[in-house]
């Protein structure tokens, strides 16, 4: 079988399509095509282009995976449990059932997105308390919490915890200055804040220290 044609997308000028005896047969990433060494009138057994198709696989996966990961950061469990979805069958919008990747190909797109430095639990340690103190203020338990589901190691969880230069009361000040204003009920404020994963004893200090 022999390449017959190699054709920039319309809609994607990063992928190509390939031709195979005057049939098209799958897509690559520009970068694949250089990389893999095709060219129109090159001659392929069956096997061989089994591999190039999943090869094809491997870069439209690779891509949304990078994608995912560049929207902000994510922990590597995050990126695990998307790849996972990519293995389920899903349904097309004319309602046929699409089977979903192989699990060899979203191992390789993780170990490449690895490899890049893409997965980076400390790195997205450190975002995730740094950015979720900023937005709303939060109780260090929370975030806790929050990074154990995602898949962050404990002793990565502390060190983001202790390099933020903040604390729970400090915390609670700002939040308490924020919202009480809008919760003129301090027990609705109380209810507030616990919710937010703070201690009650905390709170009740806090709002004692601003009464003073």
């Amino acid at each position: 079988m022999k390449i017959t044609g190699l054709s920039v997308q319309v809609k994607d000028s990063q992928r190509v399509n390939v031709m195979v005896d005057g049939v098209y047969r799958f897509s690559l990433d520009i970068n694949q095509v250089a990389e893999l060494g095709l060219r129109v009138g090159r001659e392929y057994t069956e096997a061989d282009l089994s591999v190039l198709e999943e090869e094809s696989i491997f870069g439209k996966v690779y891509t949304r995976a990078l994608e995912y990961m560049l929207m902000r950061p994510h922990s590597g469990k995050e990126l695990s449990d998307y790849l996972y979805r990519k293995t389920r069958p899903r349904k097309a919008k004319n309602g046929s059932i699409v089977p979903g990747v192989s699990a060899t190909v979203t191992q390789k797109v993780y170990g490449r997105l690895m490899e890049k430095g893409y997965v980076n639990d400390e790195s997205f340690a450190r975002y995730w308390v740094e950015n979720r103190n900023l937005r709303k203020g939060i109780s260090q338990r929370m975030l806790r919490s929050e990074l154990l589901s995602k898949g962050v190691d404990g002793s990565v969880i502390d060190a983001a915890l202790n390099n933020v230069g903040r604390d729970d009361k400090s915390e609670l000040t700002k939040i308490i200055e924020r919202k009480s204003a809008r919760y003129t009920d301090e027990q609705k404020l109380i209810a507030y804040l616990v919710g937010k994963g703070f201690s009650y004893d905390d709170i009740k200090d806090a709002l004692a220290s601003r009464e003073s």
